[in-house]
């Protein structure tokens, strides 16, 4: 069975080289018509952005049809992905495709299901790792762009104008996100609306307190840099506090991580050396299900040492 599907993944390699050489490759030396020096001319669609625009459209209309495309749409702004989701959902299910005929050819169903499965879960986890990472960049950079708000208030700006100034001066993501809020503003949304849907998209408490103070600014007046300087000084604090925790947790997560790695590479390691001595467990009830128990107790364990190393204040 294992060379029949050997002998199908070099075919399906072979005809794909060949569908390629066929299509995609010129079949003599490159020219470059005349039309091409035309700016004016677009510049004709290559043999694959035919099928490719059928599958993104296809793509497009599953999702709308599921009413993915909000929620999807958000995901990506909020990991700072400029590509449209259509796109994304595309990519993630050729590479599922892919890893599971590669998964297919090495080991059958069971390594072709696992590699499979890592597809879209991958997608998901570099996604929040994105996410996470962005919203983290913006609360680091958020007291800095406070204090050259009120610096630009203080030179006698607008507030808008004092925005615009941090979506110039400052880095990324704070720019972009800054940036939008004036662009948003200057289309005819509401200021509050725009620095509101900042703060849930970046999931940052403390902009919420940025956005609640201009909202009251904006109602009855008053010193508009004094009072981001006052908020600005509570977010220092708090990031100094956030930077010592995240200090004094960094040696229990990086023991979490060696004690739920420690099983896999044991597992491996014996699996390279004594492939018989594990064999046991698969040749039984009894082995299954101390399996079953091991990834029981060390899903709980995983669960215990996160909710011990993840500190809220």
């Amino acid at each position: 069975m294992a060379t029949v599907l050997l002998l199908v993944g070099i075919a399906a390699v072979a005809g794909a080289l060949l569908l390629v050489a066929l299509v995609v490759l010129p079949a003599g030396p490159p020219r470059l018509p005349l039309s091409r020096l035309d700016p004016s001319v677009p510049a004709p669609p290559s043999a694959l952005a035919g099928p490719a625009a059928v599958a993104r459209d296809a793509v497009h209309r599953i999702l709308v049809r599921r009413g993915r495309t909000a929620a999807g749409a958000a995901a990506l702004e909020r990991a700072g992905v400029s590509t449209p989701l259509a796109d994304v959902v595309l990519l993630v299910g050729v590479a599922t495709l892919v890893l599971a005929a590669v998964g297919a050819l090495l080991g059958g169903l069971l390594p072709a299901v696992l590699l499979a499965g890592a597809g879209p879960l991958g997608a998901k986890a570099l996604l929040a790792f994105r996410t996470g990472r962005r919203q983290a960049a913006f609360a680091d950079q958020l007291d800095d762009s406070l204090q050259l708000m009120a610096s630009s208030l203080r030179a006698g700006h607008s507030l808008l104008r004092a925005l615009d100034s941090v979506s110039h001066e400052a880095a990324s993501p704070t720019a972009e996100e800054f940036a939008r809020i004036v662009n948003e503003t200057r289309v005819g949304r509401e200021l509050a609306d725009a620095l509101d849907e900042v703060a849930a998209r970046t999931a940052s408490e403390d902009f919420t307190w940025v956005a609640q103070a201009i909202a009251i600014h904006r109602e009855v007046g008053g010193n508009l840099a004094e009072v981001l300087d006052s908020v600005g000084h509570t977010i220092r604090e708090r990031n100094a506090i956030r930077r010592q925790v995240k200090a004094l947790a960094a040696e229990g997560k990086l023991s979490a991580i060696v004690l739920m790695a420690l099983p896999f590479g044991v597992t491996a390691f014996l699996s390279l050396s004594n492939p018989a001595y594990l064999a046991k467990f698969t040749q039984s009830l009894a082995g299954w299900a101390l399996l079953a128990a091991a990834l029981v107790m060390m899903v709980v364990g995983g669960l215990w040492l996160k909710k011990t190393v993840a500190i809220r204040f």
